[in-house]
């Protein structure tokens, strides 16, 4: 399911709202190992959508 997620994620990466929900749904999904995989990945992938990230991170805190 992570790999799947991140496929969708670079798939949706051109719209900022629609990674946004798309992320939220990965997180919803994954184990919480293959979240914090998927943090790290998506703030090394992604950073150009950092605040997002954090914030849909911290969400689940």
């Amino acid at each position: 399911m992570l790999e799947f997620s991140k496929k969708i994620l670079s798939k949706v990466s051109f719209d900022k709202n629609l990674f946004k929900k798309e992320l939220s749904k990965s997180i919803r999904w994954l184990t919480k190992k293959e979240v914090l995989t998927l943090k790290i990945w998506a703030l090394t992938t992604f950073a150009q959508y950092k605040n997002i990230i954090l914030e849909a991170f911290d969400q689940i805190s």
